[in-house]
């Protein structure tokens, strides 16, 4: 019997990811990730365990260094930047995710905060609450230039929700798929230059600086909106923030942050054209249903000496 660590807090003894695993005769060890834990429990994490199902907590190559029996992580989710791929790969520890899992959420999330920027959602139901009846004209999505960078399952449903809306797409991706007529592919800079809702859902590389910084914001239009679905690390924060207080751009709507919660001294707390949820994308009862499946196949896959479905460590 095979002992699998469960961090995923939206993962509890008696659901169908631990049923799963139980009828395939391991244990599962439920650790709940629901914030930085003291050093020695996270040095002590993997020990004694052959597999991991993996919230988005950093995994480090020192937490791996007690790992003896690890044979599989697999995130319950589809970033994998929180794990040192290559130190586990170093360990013959294999990597997976959960892609394919999420990106309907995500997509909806995204347009939605496309919505709620063009409507004033957030001020209007705010002063409502507190006795004001607001009648600020909002932009209609219909006619607007909706930019995608990034061509992933999200980036392409996005793009589908914004062409039934009447929005022209245009998308920057180095796999751009023709069959996809409703979409213009393009370079990056002509996206930048076009919207009016910019989107992204590129990967995020931590070797690489910020994709969005300041020099590609001054890129964008005046009252373009930026949305984060993806990775915060793809924007510069203090770059954004200046970019909002001098008008360089019209408001942004994030979702992800490079450090999140949002920090108290974050200088995006309390400006009113910003838009900040909570890491809540994927937060769907279905995609948390998917992926907690996916990574449990996964994990299931490894352990009985079969290839899984979406190594990210080869």
């Amino acid at each position: 019997m095979a002992r699998i660590l469960i961090t995923t807090d939206y993962l509890v003894p008696g659901d169908d990811v631990d049923r799963l695993l139980r009828d395939h005769g391991h244990e599962p060890v439920h650790c709940p990730y629901t914030g930085p834990r003291a050093p020695a429990d996270r040095q002590a994490l993997f020990e004694g365990v052959d597999g991991a199902i993996l919230a988005a907590e950093p995994v480090t190559a020192e937490m791996l260094t007690g790992a003896d029996r690890l044979k599989v992580l697999a995130r319950s989710g589809v970033g994998y930047d929180s794990v040192d791929v290559a130190a586990a790969a170093a360990r013959g520890i294999r990597v997976c995710n959960a892609p394919g899992t999420n990106h309907h959420s995500v997509a909806e999330m995204a347009v939605g905060l496309m919505i709620m920027t063009a409507r004033h959602l957030a001020s209007v139901t705010h002063a409502v609450r507190h006795g004001a009846w607001p009648r600020e004209p909002g932009r209609e999505l219909h006619g607007a230039v909706l930019g995608i960078v990034g061509y992933g399952p999200s980036g392409r449903a996005v793009a589908r929700i914004g062409a039934a809306l009447g929005m022209t797409v245009l998308a920057s991706t180095t796999h751009p798929d023709p069959e996809d007529d409703f979409v213009r592919f393009t370079d990056l800079d002509a996206v930048l230059a076009q919207a009016d809702y910019l989107s992204l859902h590129a990967r995020a590389d931590p070797a690489r600086p910020p994709l969005i910084d300041t020099a590609r914001l001054h890129a964008m239009k005046p009252t373009a909106v930026l949305v984060n679905t993806a990775r915060g690390s793809l924007v510069d924060e203090h770059a954004l923030a200046e970019a909002l207080r001098e008008g360089t751009i019209a408001a942004a709507a994030l979702d992800v942050l490079d450090h999140e919660p949002l920090s108290e001294h974050s200088p995006l707390r309390g400006m009113d054209n910003v838009l900040v949820t909570s890491h809540l994308a994927g937060q769907t009862v279905e995609a948390r249903a998917r992926a907690g499946l996916a990574a449990a196949h996964a994990v299931i896959d490894v352990l009985d000496g079969r290839e899984p479905a979406h190594p990210v460590d080869r």
